[in-house]
């Protein structure tokens, strides 16, 4: 064991003597993980690395974003159909079942198993444009729509299916729940948009629709199945009442149960086939890949907020928008709109909107002005003679072309789910719920479902697609409490018959039937198609092998079975519903856990008795998996909808983890920073020596090897590793300037006084640039004498060093106040974590006077700096001819990617942002402390980037710059301060 490990005591969860546990605890014979022979049998046949046994694995994998809760016994993570075939071989042979699993965003428990779970998520994304016009596109199924969309973005199209999980939900997904979302309707769903698909059968045999020798290699292959399919075409188009029943159905938005008209569209087994994936929830095979005719992007929206008296009122209002020519009526009720207040962004006043009001969001979607001009009289039309209310005075009930504002309205209605549920009673199961009615009841629906809640003593929270009368509700309800269990049963039992019975609706519209519908799907279908449904099951998958139980279920409790139990935690964390948006921007979610996974640990230790084995095991791993590689840089608020900071939670979690001593150590460091801060210079410039004049060969390997050592002995989370791309050290001095005339104060990072350019860089330094190019834009910057031995306190910040980021941050506040002038000029910082630390994160540690002072103070970072101030007042002199940017995750809680991109573009002619850019993972030196953690972190984005030449590479702080060098293998990333200063110095 290293030196100053600190085990794992201080992460043991707070339990008072009250303490009860769960129903739904893991259960002590998985303490140790997998059970033999299974774990060692996968092993064998799929390498170790592809197999995930550790009980810390099977707990963070039980939970998705549904209610339902299934422990797997081992979890897999395939790279390639082969992998899934021998599984599926494996699965058969053994008696096993198994469930595949992507970003697990479904809502109805599709992606949860309790045998042998398969990840089909980190290997499986990529996209590849077909054509010059970007018409089709073949993507990977681990793929998020917002990825597939962001590639075909350039080519002005987009995909039909657009669910408001966008940002998280995959491709693979999508298609096999035929998720539709905001403007698919029943025309733009993966049904009617897929042009083909490769399909992995439960016999291991892989179909790809699109071989012109499908069907004759798929009789060869498996004749039963192929005879099979064909009987159940006969059947059904012999029916006339059926087959008019089918067309019917599908009229509405319907995901409730198999595809039936798969049988009427398709006329040959493949064909067949390619229908009945869509929509089959994993229980018919496995989709490996697809292909979809994309759509039109029509890039001019026009979109308006508008606010109605009543949910009754605003659902009146949804055909005329229809009529109009709407791509988009989204509807959300007073419950719906109050919770988003949580939104950042949401107007605060929303809050004091009356109990009744609802509101529909619409939007037209044009592809010229002309067209655009048109809709927007014809809305101004309908608008003319509707009712509208503007209860409070953000209200404005207009069309706005602003895409800020369009972005706003939108992200408050994505965030229905996560924003109602994560203002939900604390230990509350959330139940999301959809159906769909014909357009022209939707007001009688929201009305008889307002009632049905409120009789059963449910908080009434409706939104939804109103212009495809599709709506969603929330429940919420103690799955630990047999009472309330039973009340949401009742519940769940009228408003079944409710949609069947008075409406003739979807149970299902666009979630997929799901564990929580799968015992009403004959009340909805009726005994002759549910039967066909069960035959479409045997005929494809007759061992049962697939997915049991989460599509067809003859247990009419079924919807009861797996609710989780929702133990609280802490404080920060608590409000997660375990919606998984905040996973694609999570740096560690490929190497070890994402921050729902983080949280979902938390709460399995407090579902565990006192003395639980189970325990001992969860708090072995989690101190690594969960602590150590947090990068800390809480992206994962930005993506959550109600901005849980589980980066902040990992941060405390360190700070428990100290020892008084060291928590001094930290202290004093901070106190006597400027020595510090001189001997990281003095021991960079050494290691630079030793690897370039005395040991130009070996240098590298004897440095890595050195750190390796001290690493082993003391503790890998305290000293950090050698890297071949870390810089030679910063110059001693920094330039001279003047105060006198000085337009903004310049601080220049710490990062910036030690570490020096990129190998092979040849110009001035950075601080050097800043000033030359404010004095050549006539906004010359003064740096003050005494900023050495200062910091922004990030340091200590992000390792929870309680003390030293108190003292460290009261001291920057105080030296601004003094070099600004009492806040009368700017400081202009130029590392962007740097000044996210003094602008914001500071704050929270600050003496209240010194609190008050900061209010005063305007911190801008040398980008924004540079966009605005600089710009306008420079001559470009030169161009590259391309450059690449890496958005540093700072810069995205600072809203300056635009800011950065601008600056870019004034230097370069081809400027790109990757489409798999991410935080980086180094994170100051948490990528020297876990190298693997900015590897796995950067691994895409690198791959995008050197799969070409780029003249720069640019980003806006030192230790990302030097991140990303070191996952390029050193292309030399840079501040774009420096290539502003290149290409506007005078010829």
């Amino acid at each position: 064991m290293p030196l100053l490990d600190p085990g794992h005591g201080a992460l043991r969860p707070r339990t008072g003597s009250g303490h009860v546990p769960a129903h739904d605890r893991v259960p002590e014979d998985l303490a140790d993980g997998t059970p033999q022979p299974l774990r060692d049998d996968l092993i064998r046949l799929l390498d170790a690395e592809k197999v995930l046994w550790k009980v810390s694995d099977l707990v963070r994998y039980a939970s998705d974003a549904s209610p339902y809760r299934f422990v797997p016994q081992v979890v897999v993570v395939a790279e390639d159909t082969e992998d899934v075939s021998a599984v599926l071989s494996y699965a058969r042979e053994n008696g096993r079942q198994v469930v595949f699993r992507a970003a697990g965003t479904s809502l109805n428990g599709q992606a949860q198993g309790e045998d042998i779970l398969v990840d089909v998520r980190r290997h499986w994304a990529g996209v590849e444009v077909l054509d010059e016009h970007g018409a089709r596109a073949r993507i990977g199924p681990g793929t998020t729509v917002v990825r597939a969309n962001a590639s075909l973005m350039p080519y002005g199209r987009r995909l039909g299916p657009d669910p408001a999980s966008a940002i998280a939900c995959t491709v693979g997904g999508v298609v096999a729940n035929n998720a539709s979302g905001m403007t698919a309707g029943t025309d733009g769903n993966s049904y009617r948009t897929l042009a083909s698909l490769t399909f992995v059968l439960p016999s291991g045999t892989v179909v790809d629709t699109a071989a012109p020798d499908a069907d004759e290699a798929l009789a060869l292959a498996e004749p039963a199945l192929c005879e099979g399919l064909m009987a159940l075409k006969a059947d059904i188009e012999a029916d006339a009442q059926l087959t008019s029943r089918i067309r019917a159905k599908y009229e509405l938005k319907n995901t409730n149960g198999y595809r039936l008209d798969a049988f009427l569209d398709g006329e040959t087994p493949v064909s067949i086939l390619r229908g009945l994936a869509v929509g089959s929830e994993g229980t018919l095979g496995f989709i490996s890949e697809v292909v979809f005719d994309t759509l039109p992007l029509n890039r001019h929206t026009s979109t308006g907020l508008l606010f109605f008296p009543s949910l009754a009122a605003a659902a009146a209002a949804v055909p005329r928008f229809n009529e109009a020519g709407a791509m988009a009526v989204e509807l959300m009720d007073g419950n719906t709109l109050r919770a988003s207040v949580s939104v950042a962004g949401v107007p605060a006043d929303w809050a004091g909107l009356p109990k009744g009001t609802a509101a529909l969001l619409v939007e037209f979607r044009e592809p010229d002005e002309a067209a655009q001009r048109e809709r927007e009289r014809e809305a101004s039309a309908v608008m003319a003679d509707l009712e509208l209310v503007a209860p409070v005075p953000s209200v404005t009930n207009t069309f706005t072309r602003d895409a800020k504002t369009i972005g706003f309205y939108w992200k408050a209605r994505k965030a229905f789910v996560s924003a109602v549920g994560g203002s939900r009673p604390s230990g509350t199961t959330l139940i999301t719920e959809d159906f769909a009615v014909p357009p022209s009841r939707l007001a009688e629906a929201c009305e008889a479902l307002l009632a049905l809640q409120e009789r059963h003593g449910f908080d009434a929270a409706v939104a939804g697609h109103a212009a495809h009368g599709n709506l969603h509700f929330l429940l919420a309800f103690d799955a630990a409490d047999e009472d309330d269990v039973a009340r949401y049963a009742a519940f769940m039992d009228e408003f079944c018959r409710l949609t069947v019975e008075r409406f003739d609706g979807s149970l299902k519209a666009e979630h997929a039937t799901g564990r929580n519908i799968a015992p009403f799907l004959q009340l909805e279908w009726g005994a002759r198609a549910t039967e066909l449904m069960w035959r479409i099951k045997q005929t494809v998958d007759p061992a049962g092998v697939l997915a049991p139980r989460v599509l067809l279920d003859r247990d009419p409790k079924a919807h009861l079975r797996g609710l989780k139990s929702i133990p609280k935690v802490e404080a920060v964390g608590d409000p997660c519903i375990e919606c998984g948006f905040c996973e694609p921007a999570c740096p560690s979610g490929d190497l070890t856990t994402t921050p729902r996974q983080r949280i979902v640990l938390r709460r399995e230790m407090l579902r565990q008795p006192a003395g639980s084995a189970v325990n001992e095991s969860l708090l072995e791993s989690y101190g690594y998996d969960a602590v150590d590689t947090c990068a800390g840089d809480s992206t994962c608020a930005l993506a959550c909808p109600v901005g849980i900071d589980t980066g902040a939670m990992m941060k405390d979690f360190r700070r428990l983890r100290h020892s008084p001593r060291a928590e001094r150590n930290a202290e004093r460091a901070a106190r006597r920073f400027r020595v510090v801060e001189r001997a990281a210079r003095l021991a960079l410039a050494a290691a630079d020596t030793l690897r370039r004049r005395v040991l130009p060969r070996r240098g590298d390997r004897l440095l890595a090897s050195l750190t390796g050592a001290a690493r082993k002995a003391v503790r890998p989370d305290l000293v950090p590793e050698w890297l071949p791309q870390l810089p030679a050290a910063a110059a001693g001095r920094l330039p001279a300037t003047d105060r006198h005339g000085a337009a903004a104060v310049y601080y220049p990072a710490c990062v910036n006084r030690i570490f020096g350019e990129p190998h092979g860089y040849e110009g001035p330094s950075l601080p050097q640039s800043v000033v030359i190019v404010s004095a050549r834009a006539g906004r010359p910057v003064w740096i003050p004498d005494d900023v050495v031995g200062t910091c922004c306190a990030t340091i200590w910040h992000s390792k929870g060093y309680a003390a030293g980021n108190a003292l460290m941050a009261n001291r920057i506040v105080e030296a601004a106040w003094r070099w600004t002038d009492g806040g009368r000029l700017p400081l202009v910082v130029d590392a962007s974590s740097c000044t996210l630390g003094i602008g914001e994160e500071v704050v929270p540690y600050l003496s209240p006077a010194n609190r008050s002072l900061h209010e005063r103070l305007t911190v801008i970072d040398s980008v924004a700096w540079a966009a605005q101030e600089l710009l306008p007042r420079l001559t470009v002199e030169r161009r590259q001819e391309s450059a690449v940017l890496h958005p540093a995750c700072s810069t995205q809680h600072l809203g300056g990617v635009e800011q950065l991109r601008t600056v870019a573009e004034a230097c370069a002619e081809e400027v790109v942002v990757p489409v798999d850019a991410r935080c980086c993972g180094f994170a100051g030196d948490r990528g020297m402390l876990h190298k693997e953690l900015t590897a796995s972190a950067t691994a895409r984005e690198a791959a995008e980037v050197t799969a070409r030449d780029f003249d720069a590479h640019l980003s806006s702080n030192r230790m990302c710059e030097v991140g990303m060098d070191h996952a390029t293998g050193g292309r030399g990333y840079r501040s774009v301060l420096l290539e502003l200063e290149r290409a506007t110095r005078p010829e």
